[in-house]
């Protein structure tokens, strides 16, 4: 099999994730449908670095392509996968990498940032969250100092069959004012089912005044559901950037 890396991004709006679902629009399986019309009848496989969920965004997934066999080049690839894929989802780049490759197990970081509008706003109701409350920022910037470094992020998360383990290594968790927006970047060695959506959420109700930051560190030494009724909605987050 020829190996390929493709980087690419998605609005994920109209998706119910990236992973194949049956009856269910996926971005694995868009990008299946649009490479078996390139490569005709001869067997493809897609995967992809991280599964983001339904509603989930992305600037820089990665993911790898194998194909029996092409003559075509990488930016030929390229265009011609364009070319099939809806306007939501468009291939940035593809090199051609070594057969032993695998776009997630060898991942070594990845990083998202989540997006809270401060304001309504008249586009960007799929790409941000609406936080009518004032949030206060420096509280938050105090939570979030809390949860970075190898921890149990069980209460952050579902139960998660691709991930035996809930500790994580999460290497940085930054909130940031800019405007009429708040940003929220994280970056870690892997991330659970619906953890940056968790932290993001407990995050805003630090902000709220809800919960300090003592709470949000007993959430690491004791399990609990409480983080779950606290979920960030999909539409405020991207995948940003995956490291090898």
């Amino acid at each position: 099999m020829i190996k390929f890396k493709l980087t690419l991004e998605y609005d994920g709006t109209r998706y119910a994730g990236w992973q194949l679902q049956k009856n269910e629009r996926s971005i694995q399986g868009e990008l299946l449908q649009a490479a078996v019309k390139v490569f005709g009848n001869q067997q493809v496989e897609v995967y992809g670095a991280g599964r983001t969920d339904a509603g989930v965004h992305a600037r820089g997934q990665v993911a790898h392509l194998a194909v029996a066999d092409t003559k075509l080049s990488p930016e030929q690839i390229r265009i011609r996968l364009n070319d099939e894929l809806s306007h939501d989802v468009n291939i940035l780049q593809v090199e051609k990498t070594h057969p032993k490759f695998h776009a997630r197990h060898d991942a070594k970081s990845r990083s998202y940032v989540y997006e809270i509008s401060k304001r309504r706003d008249a586009f960007g109701k799929k790409f941000s969250w609406w936080v009518r409350d004032r949030l206060d920022v420096a509280a938050m910037q105090e939570a979030a100092g809390r949860l970075v470094g190898f921890h149990d992020f069980a209460s952050f998360s579902d139960a998660d069959k691709d991930n035996q383990s809930s500790k994580v290594n999460l290497t940085r968790l930054d909130v940031r004012e800019a405007g009429d927006r708040i940003y929220i970047h994280i970056s870690g060695s892997h991330f659970l089912w619906k953890m940056v959506r968790r932290i993001t959420g407990v995050l805003v109700e630090v902000g709220r005044g809800n919960m300090d930051p003592d709470t949000v560190e007993d959430f690491l030494e004791t399990p609990s559901r409480e983080p779950a009724k606290f979920t960030a909605p999909p539409s405020g987050l991207f995948l940003e950037r995956v490291e090898y």
